[in-house]
């Protein structure tokens, strides 16, 4: 399981500039390049600009994380991607509640890596403050799809 200890050290470290998120961005990419490959198509059209950065700024937070405790990750399948994106969507397509917050109850349930969909999920969260923010730029039609596909990441890079 990786802690919320190791998501906040690794984001700490690209903020005071210890580690180069451009850097770990592209080691994310060549490690990972199924993942990136499903990161990039999903989201073509669906999100802004700023929304794809913040994507991938989250992918790389994560991966890192799990990278951090789990040296040596071998590379995701892109078979296991798409059976892990199909079930997630069931999953939030299935939930009969109205708010996001609501539907993403669903997936905490006995999932082993809480405090990576925490991190997930108080990132993508859009609260009345952050809707007055002129620099906010989350928009509720991309939160879903963002979920998802981190959800869908998270899963492949933690299961054993």
């Amino acid at each position: 399981m990786i802690s919320e200890s190791t998501i906040e050290s690794v984001i700490a470290q690209f903020e005071r500039g210890e580690t180069d998120y451009d850097n770990a961005a592209c080691e994310f990419a060549s490690r990972q390049p199924s993942l990136l490959s499903f990161l990039i198509s999903e989201q073509e059209g669906a999100l802004s600009e700023e929304e794809r950065e913040f994507l991938f700024y989250l992918a790389t937070v994560i991966w890192k994380s799990v990278e951090l405790e789990n040296p040596g990750l071998p590379a995701a399948d892109s078979e296991r991607i798409s059976d892990a994106e199909e079930a997630n969507w069931a999953i939030l397509d299935a939930s009969q509640k109205r708010s996001f917050r609501e539907q993403l109850d669903l997936f905490f349930e006995n999932y082993p890596e809480e405090d990576l969909l925490a991190f997930v999920e108080d990132a993508l969260t859009i609260d009345e403050e952050d809707l007055e923010d002129e620099t906010f730029h989350l928009t509720s039609e991309g939160v879903e799809p963002m979920f998802i596909s981190l959800k869908t990441m998270i899963d492949v890079l933690t299961e054993n």
